[in-house]
């Protein structure tokens, strides 16, 4: 079969895309310069795509989210709610930093780095594809093409991560028709220095969440450090803050209505070139199942802990979380029917094939492949309920420690290379790090309650289904008998010691007969279902392996479709840098109503109810009442701009990307989209697509009048 080969910044189909949609490499931006500056961009678009100069080398990959060097003493700004782990790590029911805040006010007083927290700044990308794919025979399919294209990958990284300080991946780009070598460097030193209280963080909670008018001030500063020597290094007293090559200014300036502005972030996935008989699987079985699960299991948390007790604040991070994508799977589900979307891409790929039948040697080049990609799919998706259960035991820390610590032992024996992704030696210090900081994220009575939950669920699909380890393990081999699982689960928890940091990093350096020989109840379960993991996940490599022949081929004919029709030419999030652009813009979310692009703090005020998450202090209240600006209002607006809307491309990943103007100044940080652009993810719509930002002055506003965080605003460069 052919291999489908994309230039790095593949060329897009005409000049006049729509400046709006799409996330673009940096590799892409001399391309679409013309449209940018129309649009109010004072930068060289070619020059952006340096990712060694500004603003590019500003901005960082925060593990999941993106943020900003904002200062030349390593000073970083991003989300509240991507900071919310270490907040909680840090936090006690005697000193909650979640709900009162927290403020450095010199660099000893910043809390010392979350096990594992590290931050990431891409240096450099370039095409590998003929090294991963180019000399593969055509005979490999499945899991050996899987396979080779994974130890081709792993070479590739392991000779780049000889230069000291770096970390490396190799991602794929179009769905397997391009591969990407990306260089990052590693700050492993990250330090919380500033975040609100949980009433501005947080504010609207998950009732807001994904709404608008939304404010919120999602926003909170981490700072870098390095070895006296400049270079990244471990966590240590004698360690000094990281100076960036470049850092944003913060505008008090902020934006007006229709003004220009770009994201550079991290987006985290999209699925705009999915098939149709994909999309369905997904909104009308996957998302409403995930759903349900997601809001089962926020329900069995807090009823395992009381608000403000310690096992509570221990799982904040992981109900935030699980609320935030239970609400976007509702909004998917809701939004099916209501854009017609099945029909669209029904319509969108039946148009495709028209093409494809058409004139040349398309239909020759292009093959049978959508017969080979609904094949496979109907085979990834076929025990979907499951499967979805199952994964969702992840939650369960007792049982996915044990699993993870022997498949460590076992991956061990191996040399390096030939270790699967995630258990190589380069990744054994963030293996240790996560069984440190389960100690703050762990509660045994919430995690026992989980499991018994998730395991109840099992319980009910056919034996066909069901897994006799799994059955033997909880005593469900008879059926399901409530009272039995629980007596089973205490006996389970009380006789395990895994729930101990010292125990847990001691199993890291057994080998694999420590494990067979332990008593301990779930590492023994780890040993027993290690042979059915293995049997799910060499499928799973078959699956995988099939789906990067075809998906290739399958891209190669939509992007040829897409240049022939003059539509833009972009591939789908995978976390890797890019770029999006646009302008701030209010919409109509139905018939009848206009959403403006601003909120403002009286808004906020109208919003007040004392209770949570409507809870703003009295001390903010008054400053309100008494329209204490601080200078930055905005006459256009009346007051304080909270939070403003833009037409620009985003989804998760993106959250705590800066938000910049044309000179690149930050005017604001994104974090969430309305409910009506999730959909987004799938198709497109310049309507209905809005991103949601805090604005800077709102931040800075906060800094200053509310919080006194005069230091950090000293620091920054901040620009009127």
């Amino acid at each position: 079969m052919k291999t489908w080969i994309f230039p790095l910044g593949l060329a897009l189909a005409s000049t006049g895309a729509m400046a709006v949609e799409g996330m673009w490499q940096p590799s892409q931006l001399p391309g679409l310069g013309k449209q940018m500056q129309a649009l109010g961009l004072q930068l060289d678009p070619a020059e952006m795509a340096d990712l060694s100069d500004f603003p590019m080398n500003a901005v960082i990959n925060f593990g999941g989210c993106t943020a900003s060097f904002v200062s030349p003493k390593g000073l970083l700004v991003t989300n509240h709610h991507c900071g919310y782990g270490a907040i909680q790590y840090h936090s006690t029911p005697e000193d909650n930093l979640l709900e009162e805040g927290f403020l450095a006010r010199s660099l000893a007083e910043e809390k010392m780095p979350v096990p594992g927290y590290k931050i990431w700044i891409t240096e450099s990308m370039t095409d590998v594809t003929d090294q991963v794919v180019g000399d593969l025979a055509p005979s490999l399919a499945g899991q050996p093409y899987y396979e080779a294209i994974q130890r081709n990958r792993k070479a590739l990284v392991a000779e780049c991560e000889q230069e000291e300080n770096v970390r490396c991946k190799v991602s794929n780009f179009h769905h397997g028709a391009q591969y990407v070598l990306i260089k990052e460097q590693e700050l492993r030193d990250v330090r919380l220095v500033y975040t609100p209280s949980l009433s501005v963080g947080k504010y609207g909670g998950d009732i807001d969440n994904w709404m608008w008018p939304r404010h919120t001030g999602d926003f909170a500063f981490f700072r870098a450090y390095v070895g006296p020597d400049g270079k990244p290094a471990d966590y240590s007293e004698d360690n000094v803050p990281y100076q960036p090559k470049r850092f944003l200014s913060v505008s008090a300036g902020g934006l007006s209505d229709g003004d220009f502005l770009m994201v550079a972030g991290y987006p985290g996935r999209t699925d705009r070139y999915r098939t149709a008989e994909e999309a369905a699987i997904y909104f009308e079985r996957y998302y409403p199942a995930a759903r349900d699960l997601r809001n089962e299991l926020i329900d069995v948390i807090k009823g395992a802990s009381e608000p403000g007790s310690e096992a509570r604040i221990k799982y904040e991070g992981t109900l935030a979380g699980l609320a935030n994508y239970a609400k976007n799977f509702q909004s998917m589900v809701e939004s099916y029917d209501k854009t017609e979307l099945a029909k669209h891409k029904q319509t969108q790929q039946s148009a495709l094939w028209a093409w494809v039948e058409g004139e040349g040697d398309r239909a020759s080049k292009y093959g049978n492949v959508k017969q080979e990609m609904d094949r496979l799919v109907e085979q990834q998706w076929a025990h979907l309920e499951r499967d979805l259960i199952l994964g969702y035991m992840g939650y369960n820390q007792m049982i996915s420690s044990a699993q993870r610590l022997y498949r460590l032992a076992q991956e061990k024996q191996k040399p390096d290379l030939e270790r699967e992704a995630g258990y190589q030696e380069r990744d054994w210090d963030g293996i240790k790090a996560a069984m440190e900081r389960m100690e703050r994220r762990f509660d045994p009575a919430v995690d026992k309650a989980m499991l018994h939950h998730l395991l109840s669920r099992y319980a009910q699909l056919p034996a066909s289904e069901r897994d006799p380890v799994i059955d033997q393990t909880f005593g469900l081999a008879n059926g399901l008998d409530e009272a039995k699982l629980s007596a089973t689960l205490d006996s389970l928890y009380q006789a395990t010691s895994l729930d101990q940091t010292e125990v847990r990093l001691a199993w890291l350096e057994k080998g694999p007969k420590a494990f067979e020989q332990s008593d301990d109840p779930f590492i023994r379960f780890a040993v027993a279902n290690y042979p059915r993991l293995q049997k799910e996940e060499a499928e799973e490599k078959r699956l995988n392996g099939e789906l990067l022949r075809a998906r290739p081929q399958y891209m190669a004919a939509i992007i040829a479709y897409q240049q022939s029709q003059g539509k833009p030419v972009y591939a789908d999030a995978n976390s890797t840098l890019r770029l999006t652009f646009g302008t701030v813009q209010g919409y109509s979310p139905q018939d009848g109503l206009v959403a403006q692009p601003f909120t403002t703090l009286e808004g906020l005020k109208r919003k007040a109810t004392g209770e949570v998450p409507f809870d703003a202090s009295q001390r903010q209240l008054e400053l309100i009442s008494q329209r204490q600006y601080g200078g930055f209002d905005d006459k256009a607006v009346g007051s304080v701009p909270v939070n403003f809307l833009s037409d620009l491309d985003s989804t998760g990943g993106n959250s705590g990307s800066p938000t910049l103007n044309g000179k690149a100044e930050l005017v604001g940080l994104l974090f969430d989209g309305v409910y009506e652009s999730i959909i987004a993810d799938w198709d497109f719509n310049t309507e209905f697509a809005r991103s949601i930002h805090v604005d800077s002055r709102y931040m800075l506003w906060v800094m200053k009048e509310l919080d006194g965080a005069d230091n950090l605003l000293q620091e920054m460069d901040v620009v009127r």
